[in-house]
């Protein structure tokens, strides 16, 4: 693929993108995404089958840009347990400031329909690996008792996937002050369980 291809490409999925999140994507047709690229039909159709196919590529790449975020976290020089603060953190932040980039929850990015699964399935797999790494390595470091790394690794994703809408929502809290506390809560919850230790 050429760089004027490429250039073309990235900037039809743009436009598709900036359409979905304003229109929704069940409301927005191909003549919508070729009037906002400044295409003809013609030329988007050379690029893509159909808005599916798009929409997909759309979700893909905006899953892309969070995935390298954790990565860079995960790449930080710091104590694992700073590590995974910042990375659970880091996770609820972007992935708000992406849904938010993208319009409300109406316009499907997020929402657990099958072509959003089915593309998140890969990326979720990327982040258990990462998260796998900083459980591993405070292992190593002394920090953290972890009978099963697996295990744990896949109840943070699935309890950071669970708080995905809440927290976007503002359900955490609606001030920076409330907000902070809920995740300190977490944090907790996450460090020291709830059981009191004797």
């Amino acid at each position: 693929m050429s760089e004027t291809t490429s250039k073309t490409r990235e900037l039809l999925i743009d436009a598709a993108r900036q359409v979905f999140a304003r229109k929704g994507i069940e409301r927005t047709t191909m003549n919508d995404i070729a009037a906002a690229s400044h295409k003809g039909r013609r030329t988007l159709y050379m690029y893509f089958k159909n808005k599916e196919e798009i929409s997909s590529l759309v979700i893909k790449n905006e899953m892309e840009r969070l995935y390298e975020m954790l990565e860079e976290v995960e790449s930080k020089n710091l104590p694992a347990d700073e590590k995974l603060i910042t990375f659970i953190y880091m996770r609820l932040d972007a992935f708000k400031a992406t849904v938010t980039r993208n319009g409300s929850l109406r316009a499907n990015f997020f929402h657990d329909s099958w072509n959003v699964a089915k593309v998140r399935k890969g990326y979720n797999l990327q982040e258990i690996a990462l998260i796998k790494k900083i459980l591993t390595n405070g292992i190593k470091e002394g920090l953290f008792n972890i009978p099963e790394v697996d295990t744990t690794a896949l109840i943070i994703h699935y309890s950071l996937k669970g708080m995905e809408v809440p927290y976007i929502r503002g359900l955490l809290g609606d001030s920076p002050d409330r907000i902070i506390q809920r995740k300190d809560s977490v944090m907790n919850l996450i460090f020291n369980g709830i059981k009191i230790r004797k």
